[in-house]
Protein backbone atom coordinates (compact mmCIF):
# COMPACT_ATOMS: atom_id res chain seq x y z
CA UNK A 1 0.00 0.00 0.00
CA UNK A 2 1.29 3.41 -0.97
CA UNK A 3 1.92 5.90 1.83
CA UNK A 4 -0.02 9.15 1.47
CA UNK A 5 2.13 11.97 0.26
CA UNK A 6 2.04 15.18 2.26
CA UNK A 7 1.13 18.28 0.32
CA UNK A 8 2.69 21.62 1.16
CA UNK A 9 1.63 25.12 0.23
CA UNK A 10 3.93 26.66 -2.39
CA UNK A 11 3.26 30.14 -0.96
CA UNK A 12 3.84 29.78 2.78
CA UNK A 13 5.20 26.23 3.20
CA UNK A 14 2.45 25.05 5.55
CA UNK A 15 0.93 21.62 5.08
CA UNK A 16 -2.33 21.36 3.16
CA UNK A 17 -5.02 18.96 4.29
CA UNK A 18 -8.10 17.45 2.69
CA UNK A 19 -11.17 19.35 3.84
CA UNK A 20 -14.82 19.58 2.83
CA UNK A 21 -15.35 22.23 0.16
CA UNK A 22 -17.73 23.98 2.55
CA UNK A 23 -14.66 25.20 4.49
CA UNK A 24 -13.99 27.57 1.59
CA UNK A 25 -17.37 27.78 -0.16
CA UNK A 26 -19.47 28.24 2.93
CA UNK A 27 -22.78 29.27 1.40
CA UNK A 28 -22.56 28.07 -2.19
CA UNK A 29 -21.43 24.48 -1.87
CA UNK A 30 -23.41 22.77 -4.60
CA UNK A 31 -22.01 19.31 -3.95
CA UNK A 32 -21.72 18.46 -0.28
CA UNK A 33 -19.34 15.60 -1.11
CA UNK A 34 -16.79 17.92 -2.77
CA UNK A 35 -13.38 18.20 -1.12
CA UNK A 36 -10.40 20.52 -1.37
CA UNK A 37 -6.80 20.43 -0.25
CA UNK A 38 -6.56 23.62 1.81
CA UNK A 39 -3.48 25.29 3.25
CA UNK A 40 -3.41 24.92 7.06
CA UNK A 41 -3.00 28.70 7.26
CA UNK A 42 -6.26 29.36 5.39
CA UNK A 43 -7.79 31.97 5.22
CA UNK A 44 -4.66 34.02 5.90
CA UNK A 45 -3.02 32.03 3.11
CA UNK A 46 -5.69 31.69 0.42
CA UNK A 47 -4.27 28.57 -1.21
CA UNK A 48 -6.25 25.48 -2.14
CA UNK A 49 -7.04 23.03 -4.94
CA UNK A 50 -9.96 20.73 -5.72
CA UNK A 51 -9.72 17.02 -4.98
CA UNK A 52 -10.97 14.22 -7.23
CA UNK A 53 -14.23 12.83 -5.87
CA UNK A 54 -13.27 9.17 -6.01
CA UNK A 55 -9.56 9.08 -5.27
CA UNK A 56 -9.41 12.23 -3.09
CA UNK A 57 -6.17 13.11 -4.87
CA UNK A 58 -5.47 16.76 -5.73
CA UNK A 59 -6.57 17.92 -9.20
CA UNK A 60 -3.43 20.02 -9.51
CA UNK A 61 -1.21 22.16 -7.35
CA UNK A 62 -2.37 24.51 -4.63
CA UNK A 63 -3.17 27.93 -6.02
CA UNK A 64 -3.86 31.37 -4.64
CA UNK A 65 -6.71 33.54 -5.89
CA UNK A 66 -4.79 34.97 -8.84
CA UNK A 67 -3.60 31.60 -10.10
CA UNK A 68 -7.04 30.01 -9.62
CA UNK A 69 -8.53 32.83 -11.73
CA UNK A 70 -5.91 32.35 -14.46
CA UNK A 71 -6.60 28.61 -14.54
CA UNK A 72 -10.33 29.30 -14.94
CA UNK A 73 -9.56 31.66 -17.84
CA UNK A 74 -7.25 29.07 -19.43
CA UNK A 75 -9.97 26.40 -19.19
CA UNK A 76 -12.48 28.79 -20.77
CA UNK A 77 -10.10 29.69 -23.59
CA UNK A 78 -9.41 26.02 -24.35
CA UNK A 79 -13.14 25.22 -24.21
CA UNK A 80 -13.81 27.86 -26.89
CA UNK A 81 -11.81 25.74 -29.33
CA UNK A 82 -14.14 22.75 -29.12
CA UNK A 83 -17.26 24.84 -28.56
CA UNK A 84 -16.54 26.58 -31.89
CA UNK A 85 -16.11 23.21 -33.58
CA UNK A 86 -12.44 23.74 -34.42
CA UNK A 87 -11.49 20.51 -32.63
CA UNK A 88 -13.07 17.98 -30.32
CA UNK A 89 -12.23 18.25 -26.62
CA UNK A 90 -9.81 15.34 -26.96
CA UNK A 91 -8.14 16.93 -30.00
CA UNK A 92 -7.83 20.25 -28.17
CA UNK A 93 -6.00 18.62 -25.26
CA UNK A 94 -3.76 16.71 -27.69
CA UNK A 95 -3.03 20.01 -29.50
CA UNK A 96 -2.19 21.59 -26.11
CA UNK A 97 0.28 18.79 -25.40
CA UNK A 98 1.96 19.14 -28.78
CA UNK A 99 1.95 22.96 -28.77
CA UNK A 100 3.73 23.13 -25.42
CA UNK A 101 5.70 19.86 -25.56
CA UNK A 102 3.85 18.33 -22.61
CA UNK A 103 3.33 14.69 -21.74
CA UNK A 104 0.01 13.28 -20.52
CA UNK A 105 0.71 14.00 -16.87
CA UNK A 106 1.79 17.59 -17.56
CA UNK A 107 -1.16 18.54 -19.78
CA UNK A 108 -3.52 19.52 -16.97
CA UNK A 109 -4.37 23.17 -16.46
CA UNK A 110 -4.52 22.48 -12.72
CA UNK A 111 -0.75 22.00 -12.84
CA UNK A 112 -0.03 25.22 -14.75
CA UNK A 113 1.64 28.36 -13.46
CA UNK A 114 0.31 31.85 -14.17
CA UNK A 115 2.80 32.15 -17.03
CA UNK A 116 1.71 28.87 -18.60
CA UNK A 117 -1.97 29.82 -18.25
CA UNK A 118 -1.23 33.09 -20.05
CA UNK A 119 0.50 31.16 -22.84
CA UNK A 120 -2.47 28.81 -23.21
CA UNK A 121 -4.94 31.71 -23.26
CA UNK A 122 -2.92 33.52 -25.94
CA UNK A 123 -2.56 30.40 -28.11
CA UNK A 124 -6.27 29.57 -27.85
CA UNK A 125 -7.28 33.16 -28.59
CA UNK A 126 -5.01 33.12 -31.65
CA UNK A 127 -6.82 30.07 -33.01
CA UNK A 128 -10.25 31.58 -32.33
CA UNK A 129 -9.20 34.94 -33.84
CA UNK A 130 -8.03 33.19 -37.02
CA UNK A 131 -11.30 31.30 -37.17
CA UNK A 132 -13.32 34.52 -36.90
CA UNK A 133 -11.16 36.38 -39.44
CA UNK A 134 -11.80 33.65 -42.02
CA UNK A 135 -15.56 33.58 -41.43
Amino acid sequence: MKKKQKIYCPYCGAEAKLRPASVVYKENTIDETASLFVCDRYPKCDSYVNAHKDSKRPMGTLANSELRNRRILAHRALAKIWENGVMTKEQAYKWLQEKFCLNDSQAHIGMFSEYMCDQVIAACNEICDRLHSVA
